[in-house]
């Protein structure tokens, strides 16, 4: 009777303790999900923020008007010149075109204030369509002019009408002209193609990144020809052919430790070797993927070892056991297998270093740059570096600007670790 009873008092405390046991799981199942879920919610939230900020940026507004292309102020002599019709007033014949509209505007504030509705960079717009068809000269053409950057952000609903005058960049008057064009049907929203051609510039409705992206092209490519085939040889090296001494073990702690070094030391090592030692040109895409390469060598490194240690001893041993040398078998059956892997680690490390901006900053890659690189020693600039110029200025146009960068590179980056994911379930091996 003791024994059926002392049974039962254990199984009734067996049961109580697997009844703890599956509730605290049950509870840590639930704090997982939970996490996960404010994790992904945050992430959606961020992504829309930007999305909803930047793609405003991509439209953007325009002016039409009827431009009276005059031969005397365009090509005066008729030599049809391309020298003399490029050096021509174009900005004046935009400003009568206005002042046709507006014949009641006769003061002269009045008319500065009416020619600032289109972009500083209409002139140039109007001279390049003239350029590329001399046969509109002589003739009266409608054409859509890029607007001034207030103009654009007051159509977007990114400056209020409804508050005092004196408080906002639009005054009564400019408005009221506006509302005029509008009800005319003389404005429209067009797509920003300049935005991904054009270089920086201080107005913010030409300012694009171009010149960023050639830059971010050259940087990387730059980093990918140096630290790809560095780091993969020095891998092959540590894991296959070095002798297990304290040098050995020395260089390996190292690169493990670089790979957590902060990337604002490898810009003050950049800035003290490249530039002030070797004499190299600042702001160059050269010196930025030097030491962007420094930056992912011991990621692609402890990226490449992995996955030669993931092919069996048995892929050595066999090719060894049919008379192949270690130098063979080492190129001609692990590193294939090790291949997908390795393409994996760099494709991270490049995808890493796309997305720095601290090294970059200490070489110079900050500098203001219009004109879009030519090559690998021309001054240039990067997408983050892009994106830390235009978060910093205060006009309110480069605000969709740069989330509209922030969203080309963050489209760059999950292009890159897509390609990664892919390579590695396309390619890789199970053993």
């Amino acid at each position: 009777m003791n024994n059926i009873t002392d049974s039962q008092k254990t199984i009734d405390l067996v049961t109580r303790t697997l009844n703890k046991r599956y509730a605290a799981e049950y509870r840590f199942k639930l704090y997982g999900l939970a996490a996960m879920t404010i994790g992904l919610a945050c992430v959606v939230l961020l992504f829309i923020s930007i999305i909803f900020s930047g793609t405003s940026a991509l439209w953007q507004t325009r002016l039409r008007l009827d431009i009276d292309l005059s031969v005397e102020v365009i090509d005066p002599d008729n030599q049809k010149s391309l020298e003399v019709i490029g050096e021509a007033d174009y900005a004046g014949l935009i400003r009568d075109a206005l002042f046709k509209l507006f014949p009641e505007v006769t003061n002269k504030q009045q008319k500065r204030a009416l020619s600032g509705l289109v972009s500083a960079g209409a002139e140039f717009e109007l001279r390049d369509l003239v350029l590329a068809a001399p046969e509109l000269i002589g003739t009266q053409h409608s054409v859509w002019i890029l607007a001034h950057s207030n103009v654009d952000m007051l159509l977007k609903g990114y400056i209020d009408q409804q508050i005092v005058e004196t408080e906002r960049k639009i005054d009564d008057q400019t408005i009221a002209w506006i509302n005029q064009l509008v009800a005319t049907n003389r404005v429209a929203q067009h797509f920003n193609r300049d935005f991904f051609i054009n270089g920086d510039s201080r107005d913010p409705e030409l300012a694009g990144i171009g010149g960023a992206i050639l830059g971010s092209f050259y940087t990387l490519l730059i980093a990918l020809i140096l630290s790809f085939p560095i780091g993969i040889m020095a891998a092959i090296y540590l894991e296959e052919f070095a002798p297990v001494n304290f040098i050995t073990y020395l260089i390996e702690v190292n690169i493990n430790n670089l790979a957590a070094v902060p990337s604002i030391v490898f810009g003050l090592l950049g800035l003290a070797v490249f530039i002030n030692f070797f004499g190299m040109p600042r702001s160059a895409p050269l010196v930025g993927g030097l030491v962007l390469s420094l930056l992912t060598l011991p990621t692609i490194i402890i990226a490449s070892r992995a996955a030669l240690k993931a092919v069996p001893t048995s892929i050595r041993e066999a090719a060894l056991g049919i008379g192949a040398s270690k130098m063979q078998a080492i190129f001609y059956h692990v590193l294939p297998l090790a291949m997908p892997g390795m393409l994996t680690g760099a494709i991270i490390g490049m995808a890493r270093a796309l997305g720095e901006t601290a090294p970059l900053l200490m070489i110079g890659m900050v500098a203001f740059i219009v004109d879009l690189p030519q090559g690998i020693l021309d001054p240039a600039t990067v997408l983050p570096v892009q994106i830390f110029l235009w978060a910093d200025s205060p006009e309110r146009g480069f605000v969709e600007k740069t989330s509209a960068a922030i969203m080309v590179l963050l489209g760059f980056l999950i292009l890159m670790n897509t390609i990664a994911v892919i390579l590695r379930n396309r390619f890789e091996r199970r053993w």
